[in-house]
């Protein structure tokens, strides 16, 4: 790749990467809002996730911003390591979080208010979050760039929890299966734990 098609690549991940953490900005804020107007836990962990997200995606968006001005690779990696580490780690205690939650309203029977702006919401992010991914793993091949194809199997996970969600909103909603909230944050929880331990082995591997 000549070094105008590289920097151009280069200029398109920053772009798109900007765009994807200013979505999860306004998802995370939307998701929370609107799970604890409903006392939703599936929404309240689909918040959360996309807050914690966006560190990971300011991390890459400071490292292509590095490689774009010809910056140090050695202190991008260390950087990247410990951002990996933070991001794994708050990862886990919102793993935890949501198990006790969710073990807490099926024991007491609490049931969430349907939400269809909640319904909407995780209908936008099942649509958009497939394009940006398939977008940044283009872009991560091209770049040869191990933390630009990371990211996009994370954004792949953001939009399985957006079906997750889904499935279990629509449930509660349609049916009146209030459980299916609860239930549908604790099979968030695999898909959190899976982020949560290829982010610390990543770090792991890195040291």
């Amino acid at each position: 790749m000549n070094l105008t098609a590289r920097t151009r690549d280069i200029q398109t991940a920053l772009g798109l990467e900007i765009f994807n953490v200013s979505y999860n900005i306004g998802e995370g804020i939307l998701a929370l809002a609107f799970g604890i107007a409903a006392a939703s836990l599936s929404l309240e962990a689909f918040g959360l996730d996309s807050i914690i997200e966006v560190t990971a995606g300011v991390i890459l968006i400071w490292r292509l911003n590095v490689e774009r001005r010809g910056g140090d690779d050695e202190q991008v990696e260390l950087v990247e390591h410990r951002a990996e580490k933070f991001v794994g780690i708050t990862l886990l205690a919102l793993a935890a979080y949501i198990v006790f939650q969710a073990a807490y309203t099926l024991f007491t029977r609490q049931a969430p208010d349907a939400s269809v702006a909640g319904i909407i919401l995780a209908f936008a992010s099942l649509i958009i979050m497939p394009l940006i991914a398939r977008w940044k793993l283009r872009l991560a091949e091209r770049l040869e760039s191990r933390a630009l194809r990371a990211d996009a199997f994370e954004t792949i996970a953001c939009a399985y929890l957006s079906f997750t969600l889904l499935l279990g909103l629509a449930a509660n909603y349609f049916f009146g299966w209030w459980w299916a909230d609860p239930l549908a944050a604790l099979v968030m929880v695999y898909f959190i734990v899976r982020e949560a331990r290829e982010a610390l082995g990543g770090q792991e591997n890195g040291e």
